[in-house]
């Protein structure tokens, strides 16, 4: 059965320690995360594959979602659930041809809605948006509005917001339309990953709620 992307989606930090990575992300799925993204920009070849591979299990016995950020080489090796696509990488048609029909193809739109409506045509899976607030992971990053995420119900994909999410934030992006929010330091940085996870996951539940 494919898998969907929603509620909480959490993007690894880049760490060369795998013991930690993996016991961080095993703790984001104990909470309730349904979208792990595996993205390292400082790693070398063999130390992503050997990450992504332990990563790609735990997802698979967790239930969950496993995307690999910009590297369709490394998601077809690992098995992975799907790729996440940014303006650099090669196009929707050519991550599909190495991928086939079964995995999830999601695309990095940034403040734009033309690229949401490129990547829909062209067969993208999911759009994500952002930046919605200043992120450390990407602080120089464009600056998305929240009204951007109605806009985009018309495509009838989920959608994913990005960018500098937090706990005191992300309730107004899923109000305003997000499937899924992407978090990383909100919940790789805090004290206890688990519960960090799971407070972001009530989000969806409440708001499934009301």
């Amino acid at each position: 059965m494919r898998k969907t992307v929603s509620g909480l989606y959490v993007v690894t930090p880049d760490l060369a320690d795998s013991v930690l990575l993996t016991s961080k992300v095993e703790a984001a799925l104990r909470g309730g995360a349904r979208v792990v993204q595996y993205r390292n920009k400082v790693a070398d070849e063999r130390l992503r594959h050997e990450q992504a591979l332990h990563i790609a299990r735990l997802c698979r016995d967790a239930g969950a979602c496993f995307i690999v950020n910009d590297g369709v080489e490394l998601a077809r090796a690992v098995a992975a659930d799907g790729v996440h696509l940014g303006k650099e990488d090669n196009g929707v048609g050519a991550a599909r041809a190495r991928l086939g029909p079964g995995k999830l193809i999601g695309v990095s739109c940034y403040n734009q809605l033309w690229r949401a409506r490129e990547a829909v045509g062209q067969g993208a899976d999911y759009v994500a948006f952002g930046s919605f607030f200043p992120s450390s992971t990407k602080p120089g990053a464009v600056t998305a509005r929240r009204d951007l995420l109605r806009a985009a119900k018309k495509f009838a994909l989920p959608i994913v917001a990005i960018g500098g999410i937090t706990l005191d934030n992300a309730a107004g992006l899923i109000e305003a339309g997000a499937d899924a929010v992407a978090v990383a330091s909100a919940v790789f940085d805090a004290p206890d990953v688990e519960i960090a996870a799971r407070r972001f996951a009530g989000l969806f539940a409440e708001h499934s709620e009301s």
